[in-house]
């Protein structure tokens, strides 16, 4: 037995003992409203308080019926009902209100209150009970939204922890990706020399020793590019991160092409100054990459880097003539493997656009069109 039944069954004892007690020590000559024998109103004391059973699961048909019985005996549980419909009773509260009028006057109605000394003693006790209703479900209410509130909290608090765990995943695995990006632009486009430095020395020297030493180095070469290619694979998540690194002018990059052999004219008009720093390193990518491909893919051809800085944003093209030799096998397959696409998604990220194709002479062109700031819907 819970300790809610048992409060239930201490009620209706005690009730229907005050009850039964009020009916056999009754004065002789006293009468009710209805005139019945003793054993009827005792019955109906019993009654009226095992009712109070009910008052947890249906308060409203409690109440009622105790004040029906009223009528015939005035019943003790009238005093305790109201309180469970003021405690356990759904809203509203007009019914509520409505249901203890309609037991008072049954109540003082069966005992014929005006013809005692102290009518209002009995609707004082019924009112006092109602109103401890109202505190007891105030109190339980309350203890619920204290309850709820600290479930809430408790719900938001791990929330929280969650999201702070999403964004410190996301984070690591932005940084992945950029360590990605740089792989793929900066190792990739060194090992490229090298392999091509390796590649003219093998052609160029009549030492055997040294030819043999030069295909070794180009063979490791590839090879490292094709397992430099799985790494970046393994780290990247399929989009570019932001890069943050300070780049060298464009410059360098076309120095360190004519080093091993191909021929490039740099031609820039405008102040890069103009330009911001993100911009700046995308241009550079763009660059970078696009030579690493002329390398690869047109041996023997010749490169032009043309940048024209201007108000309406940053104009650039990398262009190359026809190749004249067939390119090296293990060379040409060897990279990232993000090729044009990874271009064209780090160009669109800043905002601007990238088109690449054949030039009328045979020979391969890419061009892209930059902001010379990065529009807010790109940063975001």
């Amino acid at each position: 037995m819970g300790l809610a039944t048992a409060v239930d069954v201490l009620v209706t004892v005690v009730a229907a003992a005050a009850g039964v007690t009020l009916e056999l020590s009754r004065p002789a000559g006293s009468t009710h409203l209805i005139a019945a024998p003793v054993w009827v109103y005792v019955a109906a004391q019993v009654a009226a308080a095992v009712l109070l059973l009910m008052r947890r699961r249906r308060p409203y048909t409690m109440v009622l019926m105790i004040a029906m019985i009223s009528i015939v005996a005035p019943a003790w549980a009238a005093l305790p009902a109201p309180f469970a419909v003021t405690a356990h009773g759904g809203e509203p509260r007009r019914r509520q209100w409505a249901v203890i009028a309609v037991l008072t006057v049954a109540f003082l109605a069966g005992a014929q209150a005006w013809t005692v000394a102290d009518p209002f003693s009995a609707p004082l006790v019924i009112l006092s009970s109602a109103l401890l209703g109202l505190y007891v479900r105030a109190r339980r209410n309350l203890a619920r939204a204290r309850s709820d509130l600290v479930a809430e909290l408790t719900e938001r608090a791990e929330r929280a922890e969650r999201e702070r765990l999403l964004l410190a995943e996301r984070a690591r695995a932005d940084e992945r990706v950029r360590l990605a990006g740089e792989m793929h632009d900066v190792v990739t486009h060194r090992i490229n020399l090298i392999v091509l430095q390796a590649g003219a020395l093998r052609v160029s020297t009549a030492d055997p020793a040294a030819r043999a030493a030069a295909e070794e180095m180009r063979v490791a070469g590839c090879q490292a590019l094709s397992e430099l290619r799985d790494l970046v694979g393994v780290l990247r998540r399929g989009e570019d991160a932001t890069d943050v690194a300070v780049e060298p002018g464009l410059a360098r990059l076309v120095a360190d092409s004519r080093a091993v052999g191909l021929p490039v004219r740099l031609v820039e008009d405008g102040d890069p100054a103009m330009v911001a720093p993100t911009v700046r390193r995308t241009l550079f990518r763009l660059v970078q990459e696009s030579l690493t491909n002329v390398h690869k893919h047109a041996p023997g051809a010749g490169a032009c880097v043309a940048v024209r800085y201007a108000a309406d944003g940053v104009h650039a093209t990398v262009s190359n003539t026809p190749r004249l030799r067939v390119p090296d096998p293990d060379l040409a397959g060897a990279g990232g493997g993000s090729g044009l696409d990874g271009l064209r998604r780090r160009v669109e990220v800043v905002g601007g656009t990238l088109t690449a194709g054949s030039t009328p002479d045979g020979g391969f062109a890419v061009s892209a069109t930059l902001p010379i700031y990065v529009p807010t819907a790109a940063r975001g």
